[in-house]
């Protein structure tokens, strides 16, 4: 028993599964069982991909040892590029492509900054998120690009499929990404120098691992999934707008850390990422529905984001106390 005590309190991604099954519960009571109909399951079904891949990169980045506030700008810059290439006559996946690209590149500038002249990301990022936030506005010209319907493969991302027509594609592709960061993560060299350069950078210094490649890359697949989670948004509204993916950047951080990722590196899954973004979308919508203020949502998740960090810390000091007989 005690092992499996230990387990449980080693891995607080589990107790951020148990609050999102009590929350669950209590909003399906305070809603009169509307909560869990399958319309309202289609609404936060559908929402959370483009949350869920942007909480996927922010917690391999702060797994690594590093944050990215820029990727809520990132969320908006990608599928405004692409759009405004797709305006001027260019196929979508050729535009889609060149969004990622770009993407990519601010990717590759926060993480050059940052480690070449020793930045702390958390000013580094802050200062692209305004950058590109701003490129963003002006590339626009203040107005979204126009869109046809038909140019836009909302049968690759945003078409309702399976029972009741209770999923978007979009998240086929969430869990695809899911699937494939956690194992990157879990079963590869790289998941072990990303887990070993944010724990205590100079050991893995020491141990030859290449810390700013590992870095660089892990800001690069951070705006890259930012960049493609604002691309299916803009699918689904079908046009691209400057404002797209304000405060979200906070959100994902929030998420990670709900989901049990350390602040100061090493420690995480991307499971408790995906955890900590499902509570977000459950609480978003469970207020709404129990007829709760909707101002409440911020202090909501500004509470549930101190009381993680403190319950994690004090659960692995628990799970650190409880001696097993081996």
């Amino acid at each position: 028993m005690k092992r499996f005590l230990k387990i449980y309190l080693e891995k607080p991604e589990l107790a951020g599964l148990a609050f999102l099954v009590v929350l669950t519960l209590v909003f399906q009571v305070r809603s009169d069982g509307v909560f869990l109909n399958a319309q309202n399951l289609q609404g936060i079904l559908g929402l959370l991909p483009e949350m869920g891949l942007v909480a996927i990169g922010v917690t391999l980045l702060m797994i690594c040892g590093e944050f990215d506030l820029s990727v809520g700008s990132v969320f908006a810059l990608t599928p405004m590029l692409m759009a405004i290439l797709m305006e001027g006559g260019t196929p979508f996946i050729l535009a889609f492509p060149a969004g990622l690209a770009a993407a990519a590149a601010v990717g590759f500038a926060n993480g050059f900054l940052t480690i070449r002249f020793s930045i702390p990301s958390f000013i580094t990022t802050l200062g692209m998120l305004f950058v590109v936030r701003s490129i963003t506005v002006v590339v626009s010209g203040g107005f979204p690009p126009f869109l046809p319907a038909d140019a836009l493969p909302k049968w690759l991302f945003t078409v309702y499929v399976g029972p009741a027509g209770l999923f978007r594609l979009s998240v086929f592709w969430f869990l695809a990404v899911a699937i494939l960061v956690s194992l990157l993560l879990t079963r590869t060299n790289f998941g072990n120098w990303v887990r070993a350069t944010g724990g205590y950078l100079p050991a893995a210094q020491s141990m030859g691992i290449p810390t700013a490649r590992v870095k660089t890359a892990c800001f690069m697949i951070c705006s890259v999934l930012a960049g493609f989670a604002g691309t299916i948004q803009v699918i689904r509204l079908g046009a691209p707008l400057p404002s797209l993916g304000e405060g979200l950047e906070l959100q994902a951080v929030a998420a990670a850390v709900i989901g049990g990722t350390a602040l100061t590196g090493g420690i995480g899954t991307i499971f408790g990422g995906i955890i900590g973004a499902a509570l977000i979308r459950v609480i978003d919508n469970g207020l709404v529905l129990s007829q709760v203020d909707a101002n409440w949502f911020k202090m909501a998740i500004g509470f549930l984001t101190i009381f993680a960090v403190v319950a994690n810390s004090w659960l692995r000091k628990k799970a650190k106390s409880i001696k097993v007989e081996t």
